[in-house]
């Protein structure tokens, strides 16, 4: 990969619709870039020479999309997927920034296991890859990780993962040791005993393929817990990947009573729902499970209001054999980095969302909740940016993902809008 821009090949995108969910800009403009760096933004050309220029007319700029919630499987199950694997994907997804839950092999519960991690990722270059420290030690819920170190080492928040806690003072101490340090604590909000192991969403559907279910209960008991706690100690707790209505009201009473909670949702729960499993689709296998047509429309209406404020991918890639085996014991997840854009703007191209709202969603508020410095179109800015051709009428293959997981129900699927370039401080690292 080349160096960053310097001011000998600088970069002019011109007559693009600039899309900043920083500044609420949403005009035709011109961009420009200098040492990496976005070094002019306005509706006229500027009056400096740029040694390079893009036509972006008739296609959308906005900040490179920062994903909350993606495993990329390294280390532990390289198997799957690697770091080199997975940034390849984010970058043809117009991702430059991705954040990793803990629950890697080891747990990223130390600062050793941060540095591995980051030194990976230097090494694939080409994309920003933020990391949650575990909560716990070794995620096993018993005792408190050093938080305190985890931050320092770089993690930009603390999660337990999917992984319950021993018992509820040991949630209450996690939320006071983050507050102390300023951290955010990222909940996955579902309770492990009303989950019971199950695989599919409690209703006629599972009834009816004998599934093990999932209750409601389970996403609303836990989001009601912690809220509890945020309320007790004023620890930041951002709840991930949502899949209920009765989950979202709840967020959405917090932050009306000014508790500082945030939320997101996985991309294919603002679309498939329950019934999507019939036939035993083992594509469709996600935790949290899909839930009623019900619950969909009342994420999306979440979406749409800012209750919930950023769309993931929760990206989970797996080779064919986890998903060949009789459902229930198949492994849940979608390969999804390459198919939240496209789903979002899906959103927008059935009125849900404007285009700036899409921005927001996957870009600026993203990175608000993760505290880093990405998400607008700010001079001075880092220029990781994705241009986009929102026209582009394309069908998915799942053999042509460039993740290594090709697990994806969206095979077939006929989507509008397509990456066009992404950019990375400035250079281009997918260009389709």
């Amino acid at each position: 990969m080349s160096k960053t821009a310097t001011n000998a090949d600088s970069l002019l995108i011109e007559s693009a619709r600039l899309l900043d969910p920083a500044s609420g800009l949403d005009a035709t403009g011109f961009l420009g870039i200098r040492d990496g760096k976005i070094a002019y933004v306005g509706k006229t050309r500027p009056k400096d020479k740029y040694a390079k220029s893009i036509d972006a007319k008739g296609l959308w700029l906005m900040p490179g999309l920062v994903d909350l919630a993606a495993r990329f499987r390294e280390p532990g199950l390289t198997t799957k997927a690697t770091i080199v694997t997975e940034t390849r994907a984010a970058q043809a997804g117009g991702i430059t920034a991705v954040v990793l839950p803990p629950d890697t092999s080891p747990v990223i519960d130390s600062p050793a296991v941060v540095d591995r991690i980051r030194g990976k990722a230097l090494a694939a270059g080409g994309l920003d890859i933020h990391m949650l420290g575990a909560l716990t030690k070794g995620l096993a819920g018993e005792a408190l990780a050093e938080m305190s170190s985890l931050k320092q080492a770089g993690c930009i928040g603390v999660s337990n993962a999917a992984f319950g806690l021993r018992d509820s003072l040991m949630g209450r101490r996690a939320l006071e040791y983050a507050q102390g340090l300023g951290l955010t604590v990222h909940v996955f909000p579902q309770n492990p005993a009303l989950a019971n192991g199950g695989c599919a969403h409690e209703g006629p559907v599972a009834t009816r393929l004998g599934l093990l279910p999932i209750p409601e209960a389970a996403e609303v008991s836990a989001i009601r817990f912690w809220i509890t706690l945020v309320e007790d100690t004023g620890a930041s707790v951002h709840f991930g990947r949502l899949s209920t209505a009765r989950g979202a009201a709840l967020v959405e009473a917090a932050q009306k009573r000014g508790l500082p909670v945030t939320a997101d949702v996985a991309a294919h729960q603002l679309f498939l729902i329950d019934t999507d499993v019939e036939g035993f689709n083992a594509m469709c296998h996600v935790i949290p499970p899909l839930r009623s047509a019900d619950d969909r429309d009342a994420l999306r209406a979440a979406v749409k209001r800012g209750v919930i404020g950023a769309i993931c991918s929760d990206h989970q890639p797996h080779e064919a054999d986890a998903k060949t085996n009789p459902f229930p014991l198949t492994e849940p997840g979608i390969s999804g980095l390459e198919t939240l854009l496209p789903l979002t703007l899906r959103l927008v191209h059935e009125k849900i969302l404007t285009p700036l709202q899409a921005a927001e969603r996957l870009s600026g508020t993203p990175a608000k909740i993760a505290g880093i410095a990405a998400g607008t179109l700010s001079v001075g800015q880092s220029a990781d940016l994705v241009l986009i051709n929102p026209n582009t009428r394309w069908t998915l293959q799942a053999d042509a993902l460039l993740s290594n997981g090709h697990n994806t129900p969206f095979a077939g699927s006929a989507f509008t809008g397509q990456v066009q370039k992404t950019l990375y401080r400035g250079r281009t690292v997918y260009n389709q």
